[in-house]
This record gives C-alpha cells, structure tokens and sequence, in this order.
C-alpha cells in the first residue's frame, strides 16, 4: 500500500482552505488544514508533516514567524508560502528564511501540483543521495560531515540549515569542474526564477562568511553560469 505525504496547510481563507484541501486530497495526498499560525504550529508539533503549505497574512502568529518556528523545531521538513503579499520585499524574505517556493494568490493549480510534486522529488533525491554519496569532505583545515549538516574547524562545529547543507554538497561534488546555477537552482529548489536565483545568492555568501577565515578556500563565480570551490595549496 502506497504511504501517502502528509501535508500542514496553514490558511485562515475558510473557503479557500477547504477547496485547496479537497485538490490535494483528490491527488493522493493527506492534508491537515489549520486556520491560524497558533493552530498550524500546535498541529506540526503532536504531528508528522512532509510539506508545510503556509499562508503568510495568518491570526495570531504570521506565516514568517511560523515558519521560523518549524524550521527550529524540525529544520529538515521544507514548507512554501502561498500569499496575495506580492512585494519583491515580502518575496525575498520568504526565500531568506528557507522557503523552497513563494506562491502569489491566485495561481494555477496544475502548476500548483507541479511544484508540490517537484519538492518531494528533491526531497526523496536528497534522502536516496545522502545514503549512498560520500558523506564527509574535507577543505583547508575544515572537515564538512554532509550527513550531519555541519562544519567543524578543529576548535568549533558550525551547523548548517538543509539548503546550506546541500548547497555546499554540490560544490564538493562539483569541484574538478563547477556548479552550473541552473543545476543548483532545480536540484534544491525546484525552478530557477529571479526570486529563488537570488535566494541561492543569499546562502553562497553564508557560505563564503562560513569560510572566510581560511585565505586558501574560494567560492568563485564563474562568468554567471555557475559557482566553483577552490583550495590554492
């Protein structure tokens, strides 16, 4: 029997809510509908949740604070913010606090489907890789344990969000030649938009801040097509 994906979708909309519910469930996936950002996060607490479907305008507790308060609590769990806020400044806040995307009010609902569908195939991508691919990589003096999600320099252990974590996943792989953006882009976030374009640029300078210390490690662009992780000896 097929497991279903349980989805925590968070939406004070009463009418909305149960017609986006009802889509979901009609294609197969088990849906929790909650009416506040208290109620969502009660729920995402006493509950197993694959995917977080977030509005961000929500009673009580927005949908920017319960999303930080989930990725606290379970930071491996991806969530999306579906809003009518279409400021390029609520859109970029979103993507900086971990969002895999940030859907505008109204939208498409194959599309919708679509980008459901593309999460929990990365999701399911990164779970088969992390069993099978090298898990530890060392640069410089530091020691990057991908399984772990952490860095360790010698003296202290600096730990890292998911998309951190695979992002420097790709540059280790990608190292004798380099990371195209497109590949980066698709692979962890699922589209390759402005908005999510410039939510990697966000965590490649997390990353160069992660090593900024040792002189000898680059993150460096590559003519815009892609990012490249150098040792000089």
């Amino acid at each position: 029997m097929l497991i279903k994906e349980r989805i925590l979708l968070v939406e004070d909309d009463v009418n909305f809510g149960s017609v986006l519910k009802s889509y979901l469930q009609l294609n197969d996936y088990e849906v929790v509908l909650k009416a506040d950002g208290n109620q969502g996060l009660s729920a995402f607490i006493k509950e197993s949740f694959s995917l977080c479907i977030l509005d961000v305008m929500l009673p009580y507790m927005d949908g920017f604070e319960l999303a930080k308060e989930i990725s606290r609590i379970s930071p491996d769990v991806p969530f999306v913010f579906l809003t009518s806020k279409v400021l390029k400044e609520d859109i970029l806040q979103g993507y900086q606090l971990g969002a895999y995307d940030y859907i505008t009010k109204p939208f498409d609902t194959e599309i919708f489907l679509f980008k459901i569908k593309a999460i929990f195939k990365a999701q399911h991508h990164f779970e088969n890789t992390k069993s099978e691919e090298q898990q530890d990589f060392s640069i410089g003096r530091y020691l990057f344990k991908y399984k772990l999600r952490e860095v360790n320099d010698g003296e202290r252990i600096c730990k890292l969000s998911p998309k951190e974590a695979e992002l420097l996943h790709l540059l280790f792989l990608h190292r004798e030649n380099f990371l195209p953006r497109d590949l980066a882009l698709k692979t962890i976030w699922g589209d390759d938009n402005y908005f999510t374009t410039r939510s990697m640029d966000v965590y490649i300078t997390k990353l160069r801040k992660l090593f900024k210390d040792d002189d000898s490690i680059e993150i460096m662009n590559i003519h815009g097509n892609g990012f490249r992780l150098l040792e000089r000896k």
